[in-house]
């Protein structure tokens, strides 16, 4: 239910400004709304230290603390880590050219160029050379010696000649020398590694104050809100005020406990205005409020005169989860995880987070019975595991019944799976189809849901009746999508489009009510054309429900003949891992999946169909300790 809120205004003297904002961040109720957003911003260095303080978090969060308490301000801590950071970016920038530069001086082996250049100081200059291999005798000198090969069937030449007989075949390119030689390379390498451990080293000393450092963020944090709440008021001669939005439900109290505070103040509270967006506050149903989580990672909420649809998504979005992650195994994995750490969940996530993880998991198990899945084994591979005998591909229920009850504890297991499983069938297309059908089937009930609730929250407008005309519409294009895939659509029966068209027709006369009744004609059918092309689209976009469930299905099952044929092959501790490191991999794809298309289906499909356009923005009410923190004049 979103809560109703009132719009309140509130003044008090200048003089009681600090008095006032202290006792209002105390009651923890007034949403403010700045007079001026210009001016109800923090001071920029305030925001630039909490800055500061999340990315030191941040690169501190990695590491382990060392034995070594450090002293120093959070601050000054912060700064410190950043500044590492930034060395151990630069030490790790060199090290990766200098690595580069090791590899391209390989050819040139241990040779070092202040040798050469006392050489050259003493009167022997040695030239290098790319020289073809068939070409090395040629080479006309005083001293020629191969020091390595190249690509291309070249060698490297090392050539010293004081006479006038040099002499090179024409195949011989100069070979320049390289800026650093290989034990230079070697030895910066040496003295970044040795820099890039101290600061390691130091960076893990100061993870000792990762507290205090979240405890001068927090301080911080609480600054800016004062302030930013002091600077949304207005100073005007000796008064003061502020103004914002409370649930009306305890707007009639505010005066009297500010009272109670000692501080004599004005308020004026009164209802939202029909030009207003107040803030919007979601009181969750109990049973619902694991989707509180859910909107606090999308970040999104219904406008204020939307509707709350928490309870819709808790119906409908752990059975899409369960279609789409399809496994029994996976399911009771995640809700196993989710009651084993749920007081680490709660404290890092929330509560309602580490429920909705439970939940999900808890209906994924459940729709893996049903089906059949468990890991990707269903009946027909688990008793085909247990000889060739038990192949059931194609033989229809008949034959799978008359396996089932043979010897074998593997066609016991298979048997006891098809027993809990109603949506199992032995024949893998009849089971695509079936579960193709639930998923349209869902869709369309989802679909008719959601226009039921828009239909109620208009009720008695006779716009309620258009919304009516579209759960026929939405009905009557099941059928047509049913025909369409599994019957012919040459059968569809003529009463099916006539059913349609009076769909539409009570769609477009309700749905943009006019005196004018050709207006009213007209504009309801134009502005019903996309809509009714959405029902089928919208009704459709329900069988992915079935084909991520198949891809996952197919992903595990494609790991686990893997996981056996290296088994056979080699040995089963060299099968465990690609086993674990499959799944795991398939219950991250399925977890993505669940937010690329089970959140879309209500976010989407749903929410356009009962006419919520996630618009509003959260109540955050203005809250603070009871401590005031002075702010000098701005005026």
């Amino acid at each position: 239910m979103i809560v109703k809120m009132s719009r309140v205004y509130i003044a008090a003297r200048r003089t009681d400004r600090d008095l006032l904002m202290d006792g209002l961040g105390r009651m923890n109720l007034l949403h403010v709304e700045p007079v001026k957003p210009e001016a109800a911003v923090a001071d920029e260095e305030t925001l630039k230290a909490i800055s500061d303080l999340d990315r030191a978090i941040r690169i501190l969060s990695p590491f382990g603390p060392s034995k070594k308490i450090a002293s120093k301000r959070p601050l000054d801590a912060a700064h410190e880590t950043i500044e590492i950071q930034k060395t151990i970016k630069n030490g790790q920038n060199r090290l990766a050219d200098l690595h580069r530069r090791l590899e391209a001086s390989a050819i040139w082996g241990n040779v070092r160029l202040d040798q050469l250049e006392d050489l050259r100081e003493s009167g022997v200059e040695v030239r290098f050379f790319s020289v073809p291999r068939e070409d090395v005798e040629k080479i006309r000198a005083e001293c020629a010696e191969v020091l390595s090969t190249l690509p291309g069937k070249r060698a490297l030449m090392a050539v010293i000649d004081r006479g006038e007989q040099f002499e090179m075949p024409e195949g011989a390119h100069p070979v320049p020398l390289p800026t650093l030689d290989r034990p230079s390379v070697l030895a910066e390498a040496a003295e970044i590694d040795a820099e890039l451990k101290r600061s390691f080293h130091r960076l893990s000393e100061l993870s000792e104050l990762m507290e205090a450092l979240h405890a001068e963020r927090t301080r911080l944090a609480s600054e800016v809100a004062y302030v930013t709440a002091l600077r949304s008021g207005l100073s005007q001669g000796e008064l003061y005020a502020v103004q914002g939005w409370l649930p009306s439900e305890k707007a009639d109290k505010t005066e009297s406990r500010l009272v109670s505070y000692g501080i004599p103040a004005a308020v004026h509270i009164r209802p939202a205005g029909e030009d207003e967006t107040p803030p919007t506050m979601i009181r969750y149903p109990f049973w619902a409020r694991p989707m509180m989580g859910l909107f606090d990672i999308l970040g999104t909420l219904p406008g204020y005169r939307e509707m709350d649809l928490s309870p819709f998504f808790m119906l409908a979005l752990p059975v899409f989860a369960a279609m789409l992650i399809g496994d029994a195994g996976y399911g009771f994995l995640i809700s196993l995880s989710g009651i084993v750490f749920y007081r680490r969940l709660s404290r890092t996530a929330g509560r309602p987070k580490a429920q909705m993880v439970i939940i999900f998991g808890l209906v994924t198990f459940l729709w893996g019975i049903l089906t059949a899945n468990y890991f990707g084994v269903t009946p027909e591979t688990l008793a085909g595991s247990g000889g060739p005998e038990a192949a059931l591909e194609g033989r229809g229920e008949a034959a799978a019944h008359a396996l089932f009850p043979t010897a074998g504890l593997h066609i016991r297991a298979a048997d006891l799976m098809r027993r809990a499983a109603p949506l199992w069938r032995p024949d893998p297309e009849a089971a695509r189809f079936l579960i193709i059908k639930i998923s349209l089937v869902i869709g369309c009930l989802h679909l008719i849901l959601a226009r039921l609730r828009r239909m109620a929250d208009l009720i008695p407008d006779q716009r309620a009746l258009a919304e009516l005309g579209w759960v026929v519409a939405l009905a009557d294009m099941l059928v047509v999508i049913w025909h369409l895939l599994f019957i012919g659509v040459s059968r569809i029966p003529s009463a099916v489009w006539w059913v349609l068209a009076a769909a539409v027709f009570l769609s477009s006369w309700f749905g943009r009510p006019s005196g004018n009744v050709a207006k009213r004609l007209l504009i309801g059918f134009a502005s019903s054309l996309l809509p009714l092309l959405s029902t089928f689209s919208d009704t459709m976009s329900y069988v992915r429900l079935f084909a991520v469930g198949l891809a996952s299905y197919y992903i595990a099952s494609a790991f686990n003949a893997l996981s056996v044929q290296i088994a056979r092959e080699a040995t089963w501790f060299a099968a465990v891992p690609i086993l674990i490191f499959g799944h795991g991999l398939n219950i991250g794809l399925a977890t993505i999946a669940i937010f690329a298309h089970g959140i879309r289906l209500n976010m989407l499909e749903f929410s356009n169909n009962v006419g919520v356009q996630w618009s509003g923005y959260a109540y955050r009410p203005f809250s603070t300790e009871n401590t005031i923190i002075s702010e000098k004049e701005t005026s």
